[in-house]
């Protein structure tokens, strides 16, 4: 008879679930950022139409076979979802716009910059308390964000010009990822009140609807190449949409946050196989430290959920 602690160090299926479908899900957005650098540069809006709308058909078969279809569109706070909409699409457009004029692990690296900004913006606009060692951790990510950006924002001083797109396509990340730590905020305003799916279908809706309406100022015709890279790039995404939800099913966001980390090692080799970018050392070094205060925050929030935990326990509320 086996004791009851002879377990304990077995891994837990259901985790085990939830990471390999966070690592899915981290794979299959880089394919979607992959598919679209490999599109070439084209206006963000007409990417962004592509990438949201041709995510649609994978997330309502989701919901059709979880039986959650009928329904899913229904909200109380439709002026919500819009605004979270729009300041999301800004977002995915900035982002495809920096990404179609850098190399791939120099935009995903940027891209770390969200939680980091999350935290601040949670500190400034939400009134959470942080401690000193988050926001040590947030100082030390943004230092790694200026070792990443700072070769090629000296650039844009530069007499020659060279490589003038790489700086303004850094600052397209950068002001990406603000937006996206705004609208993660209003999302977590949106599920105190309404499902997943709504706030899924909502946004896919919005930015599909958004992205077309840049049509008169010109898009760009697209050979047959570009379309099918688009059309897979918003498939992609709809999956990758799809497993990142579900995996947070099957495991703690703590214990599978630092898998989002993956994208790093994937773009480098995609980056390196598909698109001939070699990473610089201010890649490396400065991506290093970007992932490292992003898990160290990661890691600082489980163990205070657990101090709260062990306390409602011992001072149960009254």
């Amino acid at each position: 008879m086996s004791s009851p602690n002879s377990g304990a160090l077995a891994p837990d299926p259901s985790q085990m679930t939830g990471i390999i479908m966070k690592i899915v899900s981290v794979t299959a957005f880089v394919a979607m950022a992959s598919c679209i650098k490999a599109a070439g540069q084209l206006p963000p809006g007409q990417i962004v139409f592509y990438r949201s709308l041709f995510a649609v058909p994978p997330i309502l078969v989701w919901l059709a076979w979880r039986g959650q279809l009928a329904g899913s569109i229904a909200t109380n706070r439709p002026y919500n979802h819009v605004f979270r909409g729009l300041i999301g699409v800004t977002a995915m457009g900035l982002g495809f716009f920096g990404l179609t004029r850098l190399p791939l692990p120099d935009a995903i690296a940027l891209g770390y910059a969200n939680p980091l900004l999350v935290v601040f913006f949670s500190a400034v606009f939400l009134g959470e308390t942080i401690r000193i060692y988050r926001w040590s951790a947030v100082v030390a990510g943004l230092v790694g964000v200026f070792i990443v950006s700072w070769p090629k924002l000296t650039l844009l001083t530069s007499p020659q010009g060279l490589n003038h797109d790489e700086a303004i396509g850094v600052l397209a990340v950068l002001a990406s990822a603000v937006c996206a730590a705004i609208a993660m905020m209003t999302v977590r305003s949106l599920v105190r009140t309404e499902r997943t799916p709504t706030i899924v279908i909502w946004f896919s809706l919005t930015a599909s609807v958004a992205g077309l309406a840049t049509l008169p100022f010109g898009w760009s015709a697209l050979d047959t190449t570009q379309a099918v890279l688009l059309v897979v790039a918003g498939v992609f995404g709809g999956l990758g949409q799809i497993l990142l939800t579900q995996s947070y099913r099957y495991a703690d966001m703590s214990t599978i946050a630092p898998f989002e980390y993956t994208s790093m090692l994937l773009s480098i080799v995609i980056g390196l196989t598909v698109f001939g970018e070699v990473p610089t050392l201010w890649t490396l070094g400065g991506g290093a430290i970007i992932i490292a205060a992003g898990i160290f925050i990661i890691l600082r929030e489980h163990y205070l959920g657990l101090e709260r935990g062990r306390a409602r326990k011992v001072h149960p509320p009254q």
